[in-house]
Parts: C-alpha cells; structure tokens; sequence
C-alpha cells in the first residue's frame, strides 16, 4: 500500500491509541496483515531501502491463536545500540517496553518468535544515512484446537517440530462431515514429556465430540499412540501440558472411513475420488488399500481422472496428484505418481497388495478420478506339441467349487490334484482352434473362471495360448470385472513365464483375409490356364 496522511495515532478497536502513524508520507510500506499467514519485507526490498522512513506491521490473527513470525533475510545498517536503522518485534498491539521482544539491526536475522496472544507488531525505523537490503519475514496462525471437518487433515502440537509451550491446553473436535463415518487417527510424530500415569503431559482421545465421551487412552512419553478408529463420526483429541519440561509434541493425521479411507479384500472392485464426479475437496490424504490372497496380483484400471495440473515451475505433480505404491504402506515401490487429466495405462501390483493415496492442497480442485480393480488369479500355464497344462493353487480359489472352473466348455472343467486346480487336455478338446498370428501357428482356448453369485453374473476370462513347435505358453485376461469399461487386455503370465503382447484381432482379420485373396487368385489362375489349355487343342 503506498501511505496516505493519517492521525498522529493509529486506533485499534479494543487496543487502546499507541501507534503513530503505520508508515512514512508517500512510501510503500506497513499495514494491517489479517490472513492466516503471508510474508511481508522493507521498502524497496531486495534494494536498498530509503532514508528516514518507519513502517508498522500490524499482525492480527484469529482469536485463541498466536503469531509465529520468521525472517529469511536480514540486513540493516550496524550499531551496537541499533540506534540508527533498526527493527522491533512487539508482543501484542502496544508499544509499551514491556511488551518488547527485541531490537535488532546488522547482518544477524532476529530469531523465530510467537507471540502470547493474537496480535503481534514489526517496526521498521531507517536514518538519513547508510541504507541497506533491508530484510524478508514471513508470518502464520499458531492454531491452538479447533474444529476439523474435513475428510481428512492433519494436527499437530503448537510449535511443533519445535518444542511445544508450557501450560497450555489445546482440543480438536474431528468429525460433522456428511458422510458421517468413523474417523481413523494416526500419529506419524510423537514426543511427549512422560510420566507414570501421564500426569504431566498428554494426549487424550475420546470417542465423540466432548470430554465426556467414551475416553479411548491417554499418550505420553515417545512411543506412538497406536492407530486409532472411533465408532461415532466424532473424535475429539485433548493436547495439555504443565508448567515445566516439554518436548517436540506430535504430528497426526485423520481420516474420514468410507469415502477417503477403504481397505477392499474382494476379488474385483471399483472407487473413486470423494464426492465424484463433482469436485473433490481441498486439504485431503485419502487412502484406498487392496489386500488379496497370497499369490495374487493386482490390474488397476484408470476410468477417468481430472486432478490438479502439474507446476509449470517444476513439471511435476507437486500439487494434487494420485500415487500408487506396491506394498501396503508408502514406504513400498513407487508404481506411479498422476496429476492433471492424464489416461494412465493399467499397473500391475508385483504383490497381492496395492496402496493408492490421493493428497490434495489447499486450492484449486478438480472432477477427481474413477478406478476399477481386479485380481490376477496365480496360475501356471505350460504346453507341450500336443496339450495344455493349467495349475492353479486351491487357496487362490477356495471359495469355489472345481466345476467353475473351466477351459473352453463346461465338460473340461478343472480337478482337483493335491492343492491345485489341474486341467490337462489334448488341443483337439475343450473348444480349443488353431490360428496364425503374426506369421506363426498358435493354439488358443479360453480359461474360465465363474465367481458368479445369486443373480449376478461375473465371469473372468483368460485366454490360454501355445506355440508348439517351441513350446511355450502364455494367458491373457480378456474379460475381467466389466467388459465394457475395461477393454485394454493385458497380459498377465506368471512370474515363471515370459510376457508376451496383447492380442491384434484386427491384424489376424487382415492376415486371415490376405490368405483368402492369395487364394482366389491361384484359383483364378488356375481356370484361366485351363480355358487357355482347351482352347489350344481345339484350334
């Protein structure tokens, strides 16, 4: 703001009149600063500031809060006094000594401070000699508690990871979404003063939105509080600590179950982004965890997805993105990180576990994304010059009986040898058919896989495939939980098999219509001699 005359005095409701005026006649400086934080630097910063000039920062946040104040660059004009250039840091509105937090000039940054209260005031003084870069801060909202309504968020200790206060006492009320489900709490800091009953310092959780809900544990000490879900859509975490001895405090974060959090243990199953396909909410980590039977793996399918672009500073996905990890945990292999409104081609899990996390900051949201899943069954498909082999463990299929499952028709159906589904079958059975693909002669079947149940039908189909002048083998899923949505087949060979491609159908329809061509044409070639032939001997 470029400064205007005002009274000898600056007024602030219920502060009392202390302040002279915010800024100097005609320079750009000073102000009331009321966002939750920002940054604000001397006149003219990083040049040289001017001469004979006071500013006044006025920092006012919510009530019940205080200000944490930092300064990335630092450089006044030198005096042992700083009686020449210098900068005050005040505790509160008032100018009053008492309130001083400190005066300070030269090339040393003044320390971090957080204010007592909600208000806290930065004085820049210059002379008419010797000016300097002058200096850079930045400002926040120390929240202490509050009430979090989101999806999910994150808490943490005033300070934190810097040493929390003394005598405090801070509580978040968690929940009132519109989903209305139990909300998961997970502490991924925590250092606490401890004690025998923590009597000191602590961390109380209670299961619903008062102290007077079910209590679900007091915390102290270092070892993390274990993951905790309530069972009403409220959760309510009291943070209070005494008049000596602190600690780093804690970081955790919170979940709302169902639409931001699922764990999926069936076979197939599709998700999507909170409140798709509207737009998702700001400020989440949501979390969709696919656990299968051992052996399995895992297909996602990409249906839709509309995120927040990439930083055109970086390239990258560093604001609203979707990453998928290998594992259970983030600490598992990275299979992909997404933003924007890419088409993701399907991933395969190498293990039965699938891990995928959307964040979202604090602007800008978008459609969301659509996702369907479904698990490879674990098999082994080999074949020799004259048949298929097919094993596959009974554990990975225990829920169903050998009769669905199947290679061709019904009548093939798999036994059961030892703790395997076995079908071993000539090619001249089980609706198996010779094609040429890509110049080479192959055997092809279809492996069926019913998981049908009531009237829902649910069929999984892999296409079983030979080339037996090398005997090899290889299966491709072709029909997993929607046909209609998924029609990338992948192929799917076991660990012990080479991978080989997807099948072409149009490039087999080209080559199986060359050959009928070639064909007609030596038969037409062939007439055409023959009439030439006759018509010799006749004349």
């Amino acid at each position: 703001m470029l400064c205007t005359p005002s009274p000898s005095f600056w007024t602030f409701p219920g502060m009392g009149t202390s302040y002279p005026p915010l800024c100097s006649p005609g320079i750009k400086c000073g102000g009331v600063l009321s966002a939750p934080s920002g940054n604000f630097s001397s006149p003219n910063f990083p040049g040289p500031y001017p001469y004979e000039t006071e500013c006044t920062w006025l920092i006012v946040v919510a009530e019940g809060s205080s200000v944490l104040l930092s300064f990335s660059h630092f450089e006044l004009e030198y005096h042992a006094a700083c009686a020449y250039d210098y900068l005050q840091v005040y505790n509160g509105a008032s100018r009053d000594r008492g309130n001083l937090l400190g005066t300070f000039c030269g090339r040393s940054p003044p320390p971090p401070f957080s204010s007592a209260w909600h208000v806290m005031a930065v004085v820049f003084s210059s002379d008419r000699h010797v000016a300097k870069r002058g200096f850079a801060a930045a400002y926040r909202k120390d929240a202490c508690g509050g009430t979090l309504t989101g999806l999910s968020g994150e808490i943490t200790s005033p300070r934190y990871p810097e040493s929390y206060p003394n005598d405090i006492e801070c509580r978040w009320r968690i929940g009132g979404t519109g989903g209305g489900g139990p909300l998961t709490l997970v502490f991924a800091d925590f250092q606490v003063e401890g004690g025998q009953g923590c009597s000191f310092d602590y961390v109380s959780l209670f299961d619903g939105p008062t102290a007077a809900s079910p209590h679900l544990g007091r915390y102290c000490g270092s070892t993390h509080p274990p993951r905790t879900t309530s069972s009403t859509p409220y959760l309510l975490v009291v943070f209070k600590s005494d008049f000596n001895i602190v600690g780093r405090g804690f970081k955790a974060q919170f979940y709302s179950a169902g639409e931001c959090q699922e764990v999926f243990t069936t076979i197939k199953g599709n998700f999507s982004s909170p409140q798709y396909p509207n737009f998702y909410p700001n400020n989440l980590k949501c979390q969709w965890s696919i656990q299968l039977p051992p052996g399995y793996q895992i297909k996602v399918f990409f249906l839709d997805m509309e995120l927040e672009g990439r930083s055109s500073l970086t390239g990258s996905c560093d604001y609203d993105h979707l990453a998928a990890f290998d594992s259970d945990a983030e600490n598992g292999s990275l299979l992909g990180r997404w933003c924007g409104r890419e088409n993701p081609a399907p991933i395969t899990s190498r293990s039965n576990q699938l891990l995928l996390i959307l964040h979202t900051d604090r602007n800008t949201a978008k459609r969301g994304f659509s996702i369907a899943y479904v698990g490879v069954v674990p098999m082994n498909v080999s074949c020799t010059r004259t048949d298929f082999h097919i094993q596959i463990p009974v554990q990975s299929l225990s829920q169903l009986e050998r009769s669905r499952i199947y290679l061709g028709t019904p009548s093939c159906a798999a036994q059961v040898v030892g703790r395997n589904f076995k079908i071993h079958t000539r090619f001249d059975t089980c609706g198996t058919e010779s094609q040429k693909r890509n110049n080479t002669s192959v055997i092809v079947s279809t492996l069926y896989i019913d998981f049908s149940a009531g009237n829902q039908e649910d069929i999984h189909q892999y296409e079983v495939q030979c080339e037996p002048k090398r005997k090899e083998a290889s299966v491709t899923l072709i029909a997993g939980p929607d046909p209609s949505r998924l029609s990338q087949a992948e192929n799917l060979v076991d660990a012990q098999q080479r991978e080989g491609g997807a099948t072409d159908n149009r490039e087999i329809k080209n080559q199986d219509t060359s050959d009928i061509i070639f064909i007609s044409i030596c038969i037409l070639a062939g007439l055409l001699m023959v009439i030439a032939v006759v018509g010799l001997v006749l004349l």
